[in-house]
């Protein structure tokens, strides 16, 4: 297991409906971003602004964990993974925290 890029024959981190949630996720994310850049052109409110701002990085927090929730399953149940490998998942969760 590890947490690079699969390599051929080796299984991918998320099944295609899986992969398809976290992209409508990242979607909506780059959406918000998008409003974020026109309500400062706009001059809105600094809440307004912070407001989306706070929305758009929970999103993408709550994308990352679900992320590493699969990895850490994968890793789990694979038998060749090594403690390194749960070590790598764990400095990429530390990093989200």
């Amino acid at each position: 297991m590890t947490t690079d890029a699969p390599t051929p024959g080796e299984p991918a981190l998320l099944s295609p409906e899986e992969l398809s949630a976290v992209r409508h996720r990242l979607r909506r994310v780059q959406g918000q971003v998008g409003a974020i850049v026109g309500m400062l052109e706009e001059g809105r409110a600094c809440g307004d602004v912070v407001h989306v701002l706070a929305a758009a990085t929970a999103a993408l927090n709550k994308t990352g964990y679900l992320l590493l929730n699969h990895a850490m399953r994968q890793c789990l149940t694979d038998p060749t993974s090594t403690p390194a490998d749960l070590a790598k998942l764990e400095k990429l969760f530390l990093e989200l925290a």
